[in-house]
């Protein structure tokens, strides 16, 4: 598990190949402290297994499915991405509980200055967007953010100044393709309420005592 709070920003060193297989090798500072191989670190919100430790960085495969669902299929060497270890129990939950598996991808298509914060409007696909309610969290290229408005085809976050430091949100353009994690929490509701196919929304929840 992790929290979407970012804690440091990794470059791509390389992105070895091969007829079967992908690997990101990723060089690093602050999220190797305490990090063996095996350990899991969220990269652009992908959760990863870090099958090798080297000189200033890490290395971990990637999935074809994860290729599929994410940007990281996009990445070059020398892309900034942004990093954080799995949550451990002595942790503080500063974000959200964020599970490190990318349900989608959506594209930027606006970026507005507002004062000291940054404006963001996504599109996503509706089986994304049924998922989203405003002030609700949404977990975007890793990073826990609260969603400011919803509608059928795109929402907007808003973007602190520390988020714009800390993050690669600040590099981002419109037409970038971002992934996306929904709160889990919507999902399990809808599951449990066995409403699969009218998704959710802040009304219903209300209405069932959420």
């Amino acid at each position: 598990m992790f929290t979407g709070i970012i804690e440091e920003i990794g470059k791509i060193k390389s992105i070895p190949r091969s007829s079967r297989s992908v690997a990101l090798e990723i060089q690093a500072k602050k999220v190797l402290e305490d990090t063996k191989v095996g350990d899991s670190i969220a990269t652009n919100g992908v959760c990863l297994t870090v099958t090798s430790l080297t000189g200033g960085g890490f290395r971990a495969d990637v999935m074809p499915e994860t290729m599929r669902r994410s940007n990281l299929g996009t990445l070059k060497p020398g892309d900034r991405v942004n990093l954080e270890r799995a949550l451990c129990l002595s942790s503080r939950l500063g974000g959200h509980i964020v599970a490190g598996h990318v349900d989608g991808t959506g594209r930027i298509t606006d970026i507005q200055r507002d004062d000291i914060a940054v404006w963001i409007t996504i599109s996503a696909d509706a089986q994304l967007l049924r998922y989203m309610i405003e002030k609700g969290s949404i977990t975007v290229d890793g990073v826990s953010l609260t969603i400011a408005y919803v509608d059928e085809a795109v929402f907007r976050v808003s973007v602190i100044p520390h988020t714009q430091e800390e993050t690669t949100l600040t590099g981002k353009h419109t037409g970038d393709i971002v992934n996306l994690e929904n709160d889990m929490i919507a999902r399990y509701v809808e599951k449990l309420m066995g409403k699969e196919n009218k998704g959710l929304s802040l009304e219903f929840l209300q209405a069932n005592g959420f």
